[in-house]
């Protein structure tokens, strides 16, 4: 499957993105496909931020972004979404899509087997 990020952007702290990914390919409609967001910083590893099954209402988030961060999809048009509220500097990274099946619980980048590329977040103080 290939995966297509875009929606990146400069914000200042408080603001509001939404990110795309867009799939193509291989994709699945089994009920452990999912499809998911990491994120990377500069000097750090690459984070969870949420993640969502293709079929039903499971979705995971990171402690760090509930309440501010919600993932959606559009099985249809085969794209999830993350929409992103009450932007920090802390959230400035690169943000990757990746999707993934075969786990309970897909919160850890070995979870998932298709990555698309980066987009950049950045949140000015």
């Amino acid at each position: 499957v290939q995966l297509q990020a875009s929606g990146g952007g400069s914000v200042q702290a408080g603001g509001s993105l939404r990110l795309s990914c867009a799939a193509s390919g291989r994709t699945s409609d089994s009920y452990y496909y999912y499809m998911g967001w990491f994120r990377q910083a500069p000097g750090k590893d690459r984070e969870f931020v949420a993640s969502t099954r293709w079929r039903g209402d499971n979705t995971y988030y990171a402690d760090s972004v509930k309440g501010r961060f919600t993932i959606s999809r559009d099985n249809a048009k085969n794209t999830v979404f993350l929409q992103m509220y009450g932007l920090k500097p802390e959230d400035t990274a690169v943000y990757y899509c990746a999707a993934g099946s075969g786990v309970p619980s897909p919160t850890a980048p070995s979870d998932f087997g298709s990555w698309g590329q980066g987009t950049q977040v950045t949140v000015s103080s």
